[in-house]
């Protein structure tokens, strides 16, 4: 008796582990579901190119002194908004002063030549319609009072020229914008040319920087791609392609909408649109993603279906993910999720 129920016992446990052994092979061997199938096949899509861009403004203007002198006064600060033609400044030489002073002083004198030039032109005039004085001697007289004449004009023109180089001191904003730079104290010497203060103008844009081996494949209206202006990805579009190389790289502008231009001269990521390239794109509703690891279903041989990790990256395609690895062109998908 106890022999038979030593068999029994153990023959009720190898019942229960074949019973097991069916269960989990159904849990880890599912039937494929009934829902939408995806045959994977490449496509066209853009190509990116990580880049480098500022935000900027189409031009700068740069606020110049156009005579020597003493800086006496800059009225304005970096981030003041200025209109064209508001004076921002003046410079003083302390030597113009001076010379008006000696050119009045010459147009003086040249006025007094001529008074006495005109009086002996009139005293010649009447001696020769009188007979007394030759002709010759009437031409002398009208030369002399001529060349007073000139030598008085010529000594007002260098006055006046004197006056306006003065005027020239006075500092007006070249166009309407905000002041960038103007780090040049008041009661510093400047000399011609010298920068002292530097002003926006026209719209905000984003400046890229681009290596020379994408010459040929940015044009107008490529697209570009921005992070970190807001919460998500912007998109703009490239309006503009300078015609030169420096150092191994050209320029372009792009119109963003959204741009902040209140701090100019910002670095942000950036791609821009070089072209295509075939990918792998699918529906976001086909990957599924669990403790950080993307998954699609895919259909086995015996009517099972196996889950799959994959690699994706976002895409540019509303409601699509590019799958990197993983699967590839060929392979079918099983929709998991609802899209």
């Amino acid at each position: 008796m106890k022999r038979g129920s030593w068999l029994a016992l153990v023959a009720s446990a190898l019942l229960l582990g074949g019973c097991g052994d069916q269960t989990q092979s159904a849990t880890t061997r599912p039937q494929a579901p009934e829902g939408p199938r995806l045959q994977l096949a490449t496509s066209q899509t853009p190509a990116w190119q990580e880049i480098s861009a500022e935000v900027a403004t189409v031009d700068q203007a740069q606020v110049l002194a156009r005579i020597p002198g003493i800086l006496t006064s800059l009225t304005v600060r970096e981030g003041d908004s200025v209109k064209k033609g508001q004076v921002i400044g003046r410079i003083v030489d302390s030597q113009l002063p001076y010379q008006s002073g000696a050119y009045a002083a010459q147009a003086a004198a040249a006025q007094a030549q001529l008074s006495q030039a005109l009086a002996d032109l009139s005293r010649t005039k009447f001696l020769y319609q009188n007979g007394v004085y030759a002709k010759a001697r009437l031409e002398q007289a009208q030369a002399a009072a001529d060349a007073a004449e000139a030598q008085v004009r010529a000594a007002r023109q260098q006055q006046a020229a004197v006056n306006a180089t003065a005027g020239q001191g006075v500092v007006v904003a070249p166009t309407v914008g905000r002041v960038l730079i103007a780090n040049v104290p008041a009661g510093s010497p400047v000399a011609p040319g010298m920068s002292l203060a530097t002003i926006t103008s026209g719209p905000v844009v984003l400046r890229l920087d681009l290596p020379e081996s994408l010459a040929g494949k940015v044009h107008d209206g490529a697209r570009v791609m921005v992070s970190g202006l807001g919460d998500s990805t912007t998109i703009g579009h490239v309006t503009k392609v300078y015609p030169s190389v420096e150092a191994g790289q050209f320029r372009a502008d792009a119109l963003v909408p959204g741009l902040d231009g209140s701090l100019i001269g910002r670095r942000v990521a950036a791609r821009i649109e070089i072209g295509t390239r075939r990918a792998l794109l699918v529906p976001s509703s086909y990957v599924v993603t669990r403790y950080g690891i993307d998954y699609v279903t895919v259909p086995a041989k015996d009517g099972a279906v196996s889950t799959v990790p994959v690699q994706t990256t976002p895409s540019v395609e509303t409601g699509k993910v590019e799958i990197l690895s993983g699967v590839g062109p060929g392979d079918t998908l099983i929709e998991t999720k609802t899209p």
